[in-house]
């Protein structure tokens, strides 16, 4: 079992964000609404796996399945849903993806897809919006991470510990009581 490695706020986060929307906006213009950073690296200050996690959001099924091929001529790997309506996921190949064939090595990124308006698409900005609107929520986030990283090194176990947390805050964001739950379904250990 490896690590969980939690690190304090990297400023060049959001840098690295903007160089990769950049070529995801340029490959995919009629094709997508936006490219958004979600996920822990997205918020200032906010103590994160040093993974980048990125939602391109389309319109709709139809706009997605015109995504895919050029998102997988990148250097992408396409693997469904994974279980989460209306977000799927890619896995880049190699650290060279998205591959514009210059040699860049991008640092290491979840590239996702999702539906706008969907449920999952939701969460993420949400829960991104919340913590970057309010530091004190932002450092409990950061502890608890940092706390569960220390306490085990199985990624499952680590993700069903934010679990309530996370509920907590889309709770208080207006997201459904039907919906937290099914987020926390979607998070319980396998």
């Amino acid at each position: 079992m490896e690590a969980i490695n939690i690190m304090d706020y990297d400023p060049r986060w959001p840098e690295q964000f903007e160089q990769l929307k950049s070529i995801y906006s340029a490959a995919l213009e009629n094709h997508i609404l936006s490219v958004e950073h979600v996920g822990s690296t997205a918020v200032p200050g906010l103590a994160a796996k040093p993974v980048l996690d990125i939602d391109i959001i389309v319109a709709d099924e139809a706009r997605l399945n015109k995504t895919i091929p050029i998102i997988a001529l990148m250097g992408y790997q396409f693997m469904g849903d994974q279980g989460i309506k209306d977000r799927y996921a890619f896995r880049a190949v190699s650290d060279l993806s998205p591959d514009m064939h210059t040699g860049v090595r991008w640092p290491k990124h979840h590239l996702y897809c999702g539906i706008a308006g969907s449920i999952s698409l939701s969460n993420h900005l949400l829960f991104r919006d919340a913590l970057r609107g309010n530091v004190t929520l932002a450092e409990q986030y950061g502890e608890l991470k940092k706390n569960l990283a220390s306490a085990t090194g199985d990624i499952d176990v680590y993700v069903e510990g934010k679990s309530a947390f996370i509920a907590d805050v889309l709770q208080k964001a207006g997201l459904s009581g039907n919906h937290i739950q099914d987020i926390i379904a979607q998070n319980k250990k396998k």
